[in-house]
């Protein structure tokens, strides 16, 4: 790619998480049996009214207030023809040219998939709008089944502006808006079902031109892995075409996750005309002044002004308030543990250390966990306190983290109450000095490494309960 560059647009989707469909009652929920949340209005049936959810409607305008958007005081809903077994109506009920959302951006920093840094860049946001999702097409060897549960759900679309330039910012633009819609609990976002797809518009073009090259679209991507490595592969395939003479025709192509490249799916000789009209059973939707404030003073913290605040407020590394903001329900679980500590650094570094390893050992949630922000910071309180040390403190989180017991009452059951008598401490001293002659002589030579192995020798002793500071003191002081 030293004389090209792409240009990358992302069409983004997102169910929005609200307890029934855009417009039936039928619940909003994933899992059920085929074909069991349905409904007239959302199978299409002949003289039934939609009626729009309001709920869908304020979290897309909420969407927009997070990512800078302006919004729109008037919209409308708009009729989208095709005709496709995923669509019972033969029409979607979509937004065409007075969408709620507009001209907003998303700012990207730090590393990318690959890990290079990407640095500080703004990705333009074009419009959000509020559509219904279609049904769910499972494909079988010689037949294709239709689950029409999905058909009608709340989908919010977010389109970028054609600002991204590598698979890595592709990849940190859509973790920036996937955190975003999380945070603001507009959908969970999960990927594995369904809940978040995205397709991606890529060219080509040598560095330093103004023309856009030939735009192609790529479907089928259901991870942020796959988008990233799609993008790869197709900004090498069209430049290969390039330099080999050839020539790129505007087409869809899909991703083939197994073999690591794209295939052509159909070629778009002419732009679709999906007929778009005013939906005539939906009246257009008007927002106030008043409702817009209402919902900004609502909205959560973005998790940038967070990671900020983290490393302001709670002396964190960038690095620290990074890996706790990925997940707002961790963040929040940091937050309300670090009000209640003396040193928010140290909780930090046991969560990142220790906690989120447990987490993804038990492949569960940080929202199923045993341990309360509160109980966290108790233990914290215990090391600072001299109760226990580190190490035994190490065995108590493993306590807590199976049972849900408060660490005081694990260290009094187990009698873990850390020794912090210099008289009792200087017994084990001696003992491992008067057990460990040769190791003695090494460290009057000269070896202070072997300072750490009598260390080891007298929290063995003292079953890990001695301050290992006062070993530590009480050590130099009888070797030297």
């Amino acid at each position: 790619m030293a004389e090209y560059e792409a240009v990358i647009g992302l069409e983004v989707h997102v169910q929005v998480k609200t307890a029934s469909k855009m417009f039936c009652s039928c619940p909003n929920r994933y899992g059920e049996e085929p074909n069991s949340l349905v409904c007239p209005v959302c199978m299409g049936y002949p003289g039934v009214l939609p009626v729009p959810n309001k709920e869908a409607i304020m979290k897309t305008v909420a969407a927009g207030l997070m990512t800078g958007c302006e919004i729109a005081r008037f919209s409308k809903f708009d009729r989208k023809s095709y005709f496709y077994p995923d669509m019972p109506k033969n029409y979607q009920i979509s937004q065409y040219d007075l969408p709620f959302c507009e001209h907003g951006a998303v700012k990207i920093y730090g590393k990318g998939f690959s890990g290079a840094d990407i640095g500080e860049r703004t990705i333009g946001i074009t419009r959000i709008h509020l559509e219904e999702d279609v049904a769910k097409l499972t494909h079988f060897a010689g037949y294709s089944g239709v689950d029409y549960n999905r058909a009608g759900v709340p989908l919010m679309e977010t389109v970028s502006e054609p600002d991204i330039r590598t698979p890595d910012e592709a990849y940190a633009y859509l973790t920036a808006l996937k955190q975003i819609m999380q945070y603001a609990g507009i959908s969970d976002c999960d990927m594995e079902k369904g809940q978040m797809r995205c397709d991606v518009n890529i060219s080509i073009r040598r560095k330093g031109a103004e023309k856009f090259g030939t735009k192609i679209e790529i479907k089928n991507l259901n991870s942020l892995r796959a988008i990233h490595r799609s993008l790869e592969h197709e900004i090498w395939r069209q430049e290969q075409v390039i330099e080999a003479g050839g020539s790129l025709q505007q087409e869809t192509r899909g991703w083939n996750d197994d073999q690591g490249e794209t295939y052509l799916m159909r070629t778009k000789e002419h732009a679709h005309d999906y007929r778009y009209f005013p939906d005539p059973d939906l009246m257009p939707i008007t927002l106030t002044d008043s409702e817009i404030d209402t919902i900004r003073q609502n909205l959560p913290e973005l998790p940038e002004a967070m990671r900020d605040r983290f490393v302001r407020d709670y002396d964190l590394t960038p690095y620290d308030a990074e890996v706790l903001t990925q997940d707002r329900h961790v963040a929040a679980y940091f937050n309300l543990g670090a009000k209640l500590v003396k040193t928010p650094k140290t909780l930090a570094n046991w969560i990142i250390s220790e906690l989120l390893r447990e987490l993804a050992n038990a492949n569960i949630a940080i929202s199923e966990c045993k341990i309360a922000p509160e109980q966290f910071a108790g233990m914290l309180q215990l090391i600072e306190n001299q109760t226990i040390s580190g190490k035994i403190a190490k065995d108590v989180f493993a306590e807590m983290f199976q049972t849900g017991k408060d660490a005081k009452v694990i260290v009094e059951e187990k009698g873990l109450v850390q020794v912090t008598d210099s008289s009792e401490i200087e017994r084990f001293v001696e003992q491992a000095i008067a057990a460990n002659q040769p190791q003695v002589t090494q460290y009057q030579e000269g070896n202070d490494k072997v300072l750490q192995f009598f260390v080891g020798q007298v929290m063995k002793l003292s079953k890990g309960k001695a301050n290992p500071q006062m070993v530590v003191e009480l050590l130099r002081k009888k070797l030297d």
